[in-house]
């Protein structure tokens, strides 16, 4: 156990310099900084993330957020202009080279997007506050196409079977992700698509198939993708982007689904976010947003391979 500071005054200052370049970033663009709650009754119902929960007053349980997007969403159905959040969050179960349970997460919504607007932009915040203008010729490939060229395989129709084949799984690999599409889908993309991603350069990966949707509008010119999209250094994700669904039906379907998906898989479910609901219900405006991690930008600036090094202070599971 050390009291000592995980990173130095040299990282420090680096990321003072880079907060103010994501704040003059948004300025210039007339988007709005807001604040929102670390800690609400509601939390996010996708399985693939898990929510750090607590005790309330009244007994009701609470969650720290794992992103400001409820709030921000809230935020653009009220009537708010353009906005972003620079913020604390939290997710549980993440430590490591590349995870922390606690980490900043850069938000912003804009109005009229698109997923073509939100990429470009998403590619300019990236290449601005790493003051690398080279960053802006960024690669933008198509999920399915990248999947056949570095995976073999068609995302969109191959069988479990080919999945497991193509990530080489082995009987435990099988026994643990059985028949779960999607959880192939995300090993392949991490042990075979993105390793192949030019080291030194952004990759844009665009329209993910629908099952992975999550708060995605599916894509007008084919509903069997979403237009998500997420952003790579090299083989390291750097952001997570939508042009956003807007129909309420359509999104508590979708969280029934992820809190079913929950119970069958024993974790622990989450209630329904009903006031994000009766935002959407409200009317929320044509919009698009994307979340950026800025401890992952620091590594890059600051030439780390792991998160621990650029945090004041990092978590650590042997700390007393």
């Amino acid at each position: 156990m050390t009291w000592r500071a995980s990173s130095g005054v040299a990282v420090a200052r680096q990321r003072a310099d880079m907060q103010e370049r994501a704040r003059r970033f948004f300025r210039a663009r007339e988007v709005l900084e807001v604040t929102t709650p670390a800690l609400g009754r509601h939390t996010a119902t996708d399985p693939n993330i898990d929510s750090l929960r607590i005790a309330g007053h009244t007994g009701r349980a609470l969650y720290l957020q794992t992103s400001p997007e409820a709030y921000m969403k809230r935020l653009l159905a009220d009537g708010y202009p353009d906005v972003y959040a620079m913020c604390r969050v939290f997710r549980g179960g993440e430590a490591g080279r590349l995870h922390q349970p606690e980490f900043t997460m850069v938000e912003w919504y804009r109005h009229d997007f698109g997923l073509k607007d939100m990429i470009s932009e998403t590619v300019a915040f990236i290449a601005d506050i790493l003051a690398q203008p080279a960053l802006l010729d960024a690669v933008q490939l198509e999920y399915g196409k990248a999947f056949l060229q570095s995976a073999g395989v068609d995302p969109f129709t191959a069988s479990i079977g080919d999945l497991a084949d193509a990530a080489d799984a082995d009987a435990r690999l099988l026994e643990s992700i059985g028949r779960d599409r999607d959880a192939w889908l995300d090993l392949l993309l991490t042990t075979r698509v993105a390793p192949g991603f030019d080291a030194d350069r952004l990759t844009v990966l665009r329209h993910f198939p629908r099952s992975q949707a999550a708060l995605a509008r599916s894509c007008p010119e084919d509903d069997k993708v979403a237009d998500r999209f997420e952003v790579f250094f090299g083989a390291m994700e750097l952001a997570n982007g939508f042009v956003e669904l807007r129909d309420p039906g359509e999104q508590r379907r979708r969280m029934l689904e992820d809190i079913e998906k929950r119970r069958a898989g024993g974790q622990t479910p989450v209630p329904v976010d009903e006031p994000l609901l009766a935002a959407l219900e409200s009317g929320l405006p044509a919009c698009a947003g994307v979340a950026v991690g800025f401890e992952r930008l620091l590594m890059i600036a600051a030439g780390a391979g792991d998160i621990r090094d650029v945090l004041t202070f990092a978590f650590d599971n042997t700390d007393d």
